[in-house]
């Protein structure tokens, strides 16, 4: 059994992880030596231009589509849109893990309220089963 199985290699979806796309899904497109890369959103799928980043500010997914090292934007798009790649990767657990994060914190404090006595009830329904039931 293979030790890795994500490899820094053209046409690997990731993740950013620091900087001003944070949180955005970027594809790398080619490789310029052991610790940068080049990455490509496209812009108008992902919001990420074309730019070197280095590898440390990636988390690398199970995604990966094929394409040449060094293709231009047009052929990206086309790759992406013929397998839908992003829609398997919002379909993802760690997509809606991330959705879901990014929800809790743009909550306000009467939507924070709510939820905690929705979570109340649900926990007192299920008490309330478990004790009909023994």
């Amino acid at each position: 059994m293979p030790m890795f199985t994500r490899f820094v290699q053209a046409g690997r979806l990731a993740l950013i992880t620091f900087g001003p796309c944070a949180g955005k899904m970027c594809t790398i497109v080619d490789i310029v030596n052991q610790k940068n890369v080049v990455v490509d959103g496209p812009e108008s799928v992902t919001g990420v231009k074309r730019h070197m980043m280095p590898v440390k500010r990636l988390s690398l997914t199970d995604f990966r589509i094929v394409v040449r090292r060094g293709c231009r934007e047009k052929t990206l798009k086309k790759a992406l849109a013929k397998d839908e790649t992003m829609k398997k990767w919002s379909e993802s657990a760690w997509a809606k893990k991330l959705s879901s994060k990014e929800t809790r914190q743009n909550m306000t404090d009467f939507e924070r309220f709510k939820l905690m006595v929705a979570r109340k009830k649900r926990s007192q329904a299920v008490k309330k089963v478990l004790k009909t039931k023994k």
